[in-house]
C-alpha cells in the first residue's frame, strides 16, 4: 500500500518542523522541512548578494540559483541541511536569518525555484512536509491535511527558548515582535499566503505538549486510516 503524503502547515514556532520529523519517524516516512529550505536561501542571500545599504539584492539572488545546492543529509541520527555541502543547520536558526526569511520566502521567484523539487520528493508517496502553503500550494492532493496554531505569547516563549538552547543570544520582546511581523508578511504576502486549506484539520496547541499534538495527529491518522 502506498505509504500517505501529509502536509502539516501553520504559524512560526508551533513545532511543525519537530512535531513532523517525529511523526515520520514513527509512520517510518521521509520528513522535508520546507522552512529550512527558505532559511538557506536567505543564509546564502545574506552570505553573497547584498548591497552596500545592507539590503539584500534581490535580483541578483535570483540570478545565483544555479550557484545553490541544498540538501538534507542525516548525521549523528539527525537530519541536518547542507548548503553546497556545508552544514548549515544553526546557522539557519539566527536572528538575522529570522528576519529575513519572510522577504524571501514571498518571492514567487524563490518558490518557484523550490517548488518542483518539493513536489518531485512526494511523488511517490511516503512523505510529510511542513511549511507555510503546503496544503493549499505545494501539495493540494495531500492525503492528509492539518494546520498548526498556538497564542503569540506561547510561541514568543517556544521561539526564545529554543534560541537560547542553539547558544544565540535573544531578547523576548524581539522576538514577539519578529513573530508578529512574521505572521503578517506571511498572511498578507500575494503569492502563496499563509492560510488553512479548506480541508485541512485545525489543532491549536497552545495548551498542548509536543507529544500530546503528536498523539493528536497520529489519532486523526488511525480514525481515518490505518497509517499508524
Amino acid at each position: 500500500m502506498k505509504k500517505p503524503v501529509i502536509a502539516i502547515d501553520g504559524f512560526s514556532s508551533t513545532g511543525k518542523s519537530s512535531i513532523s520529523k517525529i511523526i515520520a519517524e514513527k509512520l517510518g516516512i521521509v520528513h522535508l522541512d520546507t522552512g529550512a529550505l527558505y532559511r538557506g536561501i536567505t543564509w546564502f542571500a545574506l552570505q553573497n548578494c547584498m548591497d552596500e545599504d545592507g539590503t539584500i539584492n534581490l535580483p541578483l539572488l535570483f540570478k545565483s540559483f544555479h550557484l545553490i545546492d541544498l540538501e538534507f543529509k542525516k548525521e549523528e541520527d539527525e537530519l541536518v541541511l547542507l548548503l553546497n555541502h556545508i552544514n548549515i543547520s544553526k546557522e539557519i536558526r539566527s536572528n538575522e536569518v529570522s528576519e529575513n526569511v519572510s522577504l524571501i520566502a514571498k518571492q514567487k521567484e524563490v518558490r518557484d525555484f523550490l517548488l518542483d523539487a518539493q513536489r518531485l520528493i512526494a511523488k511517490n508517496g511516503g512523505v510529510i512536509m511542513d511549511g507555510r502553503d503546503i496544503g493549499t500550494v505545494v501539495l493540494p492532493d495531500a492525503d492528509f491535511k492539518f494546520f498548526l496554531t498556538a497564542s503569540i505569547d506561547e510561541r514568543t516563549k517556544r521561539r526564545y527558548s529554543e534560541l537560547l538552547s542553539l547558544g544565540i543570544e535573544a531578547d523576548e520582546a524581539h522576538v514577539k515582535e519578529n513573530l508578529i511581523e512574521r505572521d503578517r508578511i506571511d498572511s498578507e504576502r500575494e503569492i502563496s499566503p499563509l492560510r488553512q486549506a479548506e480541508d485541512a484539520i485545525l489543532i491549536d496547541n497552545t495548551n498542548l505538549t509536543k507529544s500530546q499534538t503528536i498523539e493528536s495527529i497520529l489519532q486523526y491518522l488511525t480514525k481515518i486510516n490505518n497509517f499508524y
